[in-house]
């Protein structure tokens, strides 16, 4: 018989910590390989993790509601026998000091473990948690990287990841400054936290507060602390312009019913986004740039491949923007099947951060809230986005007299270093001139 503690294993692209949401077992409980044992919350989703072995529960090592740094043991699991000892390769763990810039270690899911002790933080009250799927193996996390002090440059040496580097860069620290507590002297997220609070009184755990005027204040976290980031760089990185156009668009209205009697579309949900999204992988063909990115390290503009579809969703949780991938390669109806998914599963709270990375072009459906139009901002790596607005019947200009139409709002925001006042405007006159005859998709 042994004890086996399963560590907290970095589930996304160089996650740091996640919070415990739910624990699907308890002491006392058998599990099997792969059993699903307990949900968490990264920054990008909530993720199922199962358990890499077999055995009885013997102790849940974190409650619900505290987060943890990647590699902090979580549970632990009597086994049979030391042979099923979990693997070397599955347990996230500190490279000797030797190995900092090189090598890796592969955890259960996913690769690079933060190493360091935990620091736990209790949950503040928020709404009920969606359910949430297994997430799929993601991309390597930055390693550990060696820099120079802005203070004793050319004399002592800092070790700290990326995203520890990025921390102290954002406080205002200068790392030369903190003390390490990681193996090999690696500057920890702890440390540097630890160094802001130091000056300051007794440390206490962040919770939303009630004055006595009423006001309440909530951490900002998660999804919602992703999302703000992201748009805070895209709108200071990017130059963004925002051209609207209003669109008669009854024929789009008229198709979308036929559509919706077709036996192709039997069982899917048929709305007048999926024309507009069928209309922005066609138009760009046109103006392919729209579906490009700025590369400012390479300064080179890159033109993607294929069309990964964003589709802005809010959820509980906060703004995603799961994509369909290629999805310019999609007939309408597999299309509409896709757009259905997604749209499911981001309600869901099941959206993984897969499906949320790579996208090429995002559409942003305003609509669905009653409103006319926006200036949105433009989602990191791409280089623009579509805001459709409200489709309201109103009064319009048809051979001369007034009639009812239906009318929308869309508006186009796009990044002014590779796209031009032309290719904007092309790509959204494109974009209108499908919604106002779908029958000019054939010339595309």
């Amino acid at each position: 018989m042994g004890i086996q503690q399963f560590r907290l294993p970095d589930v996304g692209e160089g996650l740091v910590e996640a919070e415990i949401v739910s624990w699907k077992v308890k002491p006392g409980d058998t599990v099997k390989l792969n059993d699903t044992i307990v949900e968490i919350e990264t920054a990008k989703s909530l993720v199922e993790l199962p358990v890499p072995f077999a055995g009885v529960v013997k102790e849940l090592l974190v409650p619900e509601g505290e987060t943890v740094d990647v590699g902090t043991p979580i549970i632990a699991v009597e086994t049979d026998s030391p042979a099923e000892a979990l693997a070397d390769d599955m347990v996230p763990t500190v490279p000797e000091p030797a190995e900092e810039t090189s090598g890796r270690t592969a955890v259960l899911v996913g690769y690079g473990p933060k190493t360091t002790e935990a620091k736990r933080r209790a949950r503040k009250p928020a709404g009920p948690a969606p359910v949430a799927a297994a997430a799929p193996p993601l991309a390597p996390a930055p390693e550990p990287v060696v820099a120079k002090s802005n203070e004793q440059a050319g004399s002592v040496h800092v070790l700290a990841k990326p995203p520890v580097r990025k921390l102290a860069k954002d406080l205002g620290i200068d790392l030369g400054a903190v003390t390490a507590s990681g193996p090999g002297g690696i500057i920890t997220r702890a440390d540097v936290e630890g160094h802001v609070a130091a000056p300051v009184a007794p440390a206490y755990e962040a919770a939303p507060v009630v004055s006595a005027q009423g006001d309440t204040r909530v951490p900002v976290k998660g999804v919602q602390k992703v999302m703000a980031q992201a748009m805070v760089a895209s709108a200071f990185t990017a130059p963004h312009v925002t051209e609207w156009i209003t669109v008669d668009v009854s024929a789009t209205m008229e198709l979308v019913e036929r559509l919706k009697g077709d036996k192709a579309f039997r069982d899917l949900r048929v709305s007048p986004l999926l024309i507009v999204a069928k209309a922005v992988t066609l138009a760009a063909r046109r103006t392919p740039v729209i579906n490009a990115a700025w590369d400012e390290q390479a300064q080179e503009i890159v033109y993607k491949g294929a069309v990964n579809l964003g589709i802005a969703a809010a959820t509980p949780r906060g703004l995603i923007v799961p994509n369909i991938k290629s999805a310019d390669s999609l007939i309408l109806p597999d299309l509409c099947r896709a757009l259905n998914d997604l749209v499911a599963t981001a309600r869901e709270g099941k959206t993984q951060p897969a499906d949320q990375a790579g996208g090429s072009f995002t559409i942003t459906n305003v609509g669905v809230f009653g409103v006319d139009a926006g200036t949105p901002i433009i989602n990191p790596g791409e280089a623009a986005i579509l805001a459709f607005g409200a489709v309201r019947k109103q009064p319009w200009v048809v051979d001369d007299e007034i009639v009812p139409r239906w009318i929308t709002t869309l508006a186009l925001s796009f990044d002014h270093r590779l796209i031009d006042g032309e290719k904007g405007s092309t790509f959204l006159a494109d974009v209108a001139g499908i919604l106002e005859d779908p029958a000019r998709a054939l010339m595309f």
